[in-house]
């Protein structure tokens, strides 16, 4: 895995050793101007932009590199942090990634899926879930799972807690929200509207629409 000197001097294609200055100067305190005006020969001349570009992707792989060992540490304080899902949480390249990979270990509230977990159907639920080919009537398979002790008192009930169980496993899934991030941006469409028609400077935008990328 790539180091955060690394990352930034391919980013910004910059030499690692001024990257590595640059970051001690920041650490010290000193400010982007400073650093930019007089110490020159510490950075390659990077202009200012440059600079603050660095600081921020500074600060944020710093705090990348926190969370990804907070969600670490907590997912295997419940004994369920596989050598998969740490390699998978060090390979994340953003936030959203990472609360992606951690989203199924929460502790969360009482969800319906949870309940309809509490109710037995959660067997069902990755039965429906599986789309075999083969797969059993499903009216037929949710008769199994009737019980009016805990509430399941029809095959409508069984289903419907079953869907609830198949959503959360679909709303959890990093792979899933990742696809769909990405189709949200490429597909998605800013639209702003005036709700009334005085004129101003933001004329332009009383009827506006552009790609979001």
């Amino acid at each position: 895995m790539e180091s955060i000197v690394q990352i930034l001097a391919r980013e910004l294609g910059k030499q690692t050793n001024h990257i590595e200055n640059v970051i001690g100067l920041i650490d010290e305190g000193n400010t982007i101007p400073f650093i930019a005006r007089y110490r020159k020969e510490l950075h390659g001349t990077m202009d200012d932009n440059t600079l603050r570009a660095l600081a921020d992707r500074l600060t944020y792989l710093r705090n990348l590199q926190t969370r990804r060992d907070e969600v670490k540490s907590s997912i295997d304080s419940q004994g369920k942090l596989t050598e998969e899902l740490a390699t998978a949480i060090d390979n994340a390249v953003t936030l959203a990634e990472v609360e992606d990979l951690y989203r199924p270990y929460k502790q969360k509230r009482r969800t319906r899926a949870t309940i309809a977990k509490e109710k037995g159907l959660e067997p069902l639920a990755l039965l429906l879930f599986s789309q075999e080919k083969t797969l059993p009537d499903i009216r037929e398979s949710a008769q199994d799972y009737i019980d009016p002790e805990k509430g399941v008192e029809s095959v409508e009930d069984a289903l419907a807690g079953a869907s609830d169980i198949i959503a959360e496993m679909i709303s959890d899934s990093a792979d899933i929200r990742k696809e769909l991030r990405a189709m949200m941006l490429k597909k998605s469409t800013l639209i702003s509207q005036a709700t009334k028609e005085d004129d101003s400077v933001y004329r332009l935008y009383y009827d506006f629409s552009q790609p979001v990328f």
